[in-house]
């Protein structure tokens, strides 16, 4: 099998090769710069991720059983037919059987079927019943997808109280193909999500704007989130290590930077991180009365646009597509209150941002009001955005 493998792995290489030739090519030098991904597909996989649940075992097991079984009836099926066709042709003397019906016939053709399709239900329905029972978790995350990030709160069990935004950390060189891409190209995150091992965790999921999905093909995990309704899922993770997957429902241009990555660890790693995670949450609160300089609310801004903004408004203000150019806007340079509102509202393409504090808001307003060539020289505090929400 191994030297299968090979053989055709090298024929693929020289027959890519040759057409590069004859096509007269000219491959970025990164082009074939990849491998087996850590966690997520390997180079020419063909079959599911290795399983890491129980469930994600029986969906292997049933996807071969399937397979087998259509396999098996398909060479009986057929079989019986070219059979038939070669061995009772005219052209050898036979003539057709003139038979009106057959109680005998009719019986088995109902009572197999019947039969295939009760051993395929069975199993199935066992499985698929495992999969939407939830009940007695260890740990429940909610999980809440934006355009295009997904927002996760440790709503029950160790950990509780945690929450956090997980954000593509692919680099836009690596995008733009200016850099060689890394072996987690558009499957890592600055933001993981842990748990711990052999532990069930519940995973609560809504939308903000559109449909989403939280797929780890390595958990067996596929749900959809949407918009005003909570659906849950979950997952018990039988080996320590880091599992990748994306949202799987086409969710508008920044779908495919949309990735999820959930890291196993043991039990004393799990409530190491929990302490150091809350610490650093304590750390980091922000006190909506502190009044900011010019200067410290653009550090701050520029971060919060390049993790939210950036994606669409683009790294250098200039706007695509639906969502216009910050640069010279009329509305980041007019008066204050238009802005406060589409942040806080959303408009047409642009989502309200719930998720972001007062003082994060404050910053980004600050820091698109005085970048690119926008000079107007106004510091938004957080309490300006207090009391725009008080006003809604």
């Amino acid at each position: 099998m191994k030297l299968q493998y090979s053989a055709l792995k090298n024929l693929s290489i020289r027959l890519r090769g040759l057409m590069g030739s004859f096509l007269g090519l000219s491959l970025s030098p990164f082009a074939l710069a990849y491998n087996d991904m850590p966690g997520g597909p390997a180079v020419r996989q063909i079959n599911f991720p290795a399983p890491v649940t129980k469930i994600m075992e029986e969906i292997h097991w049933l996807h071969y059983f399937m397979l087998i079984l259509c396999v098996v009836i398909f060479v009986a099926v057929f079989g019986v037919m070219f059979y038939s066709i070669l061995k009772h042709r005219k052209s050898l003397g036979h003539k057709s059987a003139s038979f009106h019906e057959s109680t005998t016939v009719e019986i088995i053709w109902t009572i197999v079927p019947f039969l295939i399709v009760i051993g395929m239900a069975l199993p199935a329905t066992k499985t698929v019943v495992a999969m939407k029972d939830t009940t007695n978790a260890d740990l429940t995350i909610k999980a809440t997808g934006y355009q295009w990030k997904w927002g996760y709160d440790y709503i029950k069990g160790e950990g509780e109280g945690i929450s956090f935004l997980s954000t593509l950390s692919t680099s836009r060189e690596q995008i733009n193909n200016q850099v060689e891409k890394s072996n987690t190209y558009l499957m890592e995150v600055d933001n993981e999500v842990v748990v711990p091992v052999n532990k069930k965790i519940r995973v609560i999921l809504t939308a903000n704007d559109v449909i989403h999905a939280w797929t780890v093909q390595g958990f067996g995990v596929k749900q959809d989130a949407i918009p005003g309704f909570v659906r849950d899922t979950w997952f018990k993770a039988e080996k320590i290590g880091t599992y990748r997957g994306q949202c799987s429902e086409l969710c508008g241009k920044e779908h495919a930077f949309m990735p999820i990555v959930v890291k196993v660890v043991s039990d004393a790693d799990y409530a190491s991180w929990v302490d150091s995670k809350k610490k650093e949450m304590a750390a980091m609160a922000d006190d909506p009365s502190k009044v900011y300089t010019l200067e410290e609310s653009k550090e701050r801004g520029a971060k919060v646009y390049a993790a939210n903004c950036s994606v669409c408004h683009q790294p250098n203000g200039q706007g695509g597509g639906a969502f216009p150019a910050l640069a010279g806007s009329k509305v980041v340079n007019g008066p204050k209150e238009g802005q406060y509102a589409i942040l806080l509202n959303g408009k047409n393409a642009m989502p309200k941002w719930n998720s972001l504090s007062d003082t994060e808001l404050a910053a980004v307003m600050t820091y698109t009001k005085n970048s690119w060539g926008n000079k107007s020289g106004e510091v938004i505090q957080p309490s300006d955005f207090v009391t725009a929400r008080a006003a809604k």
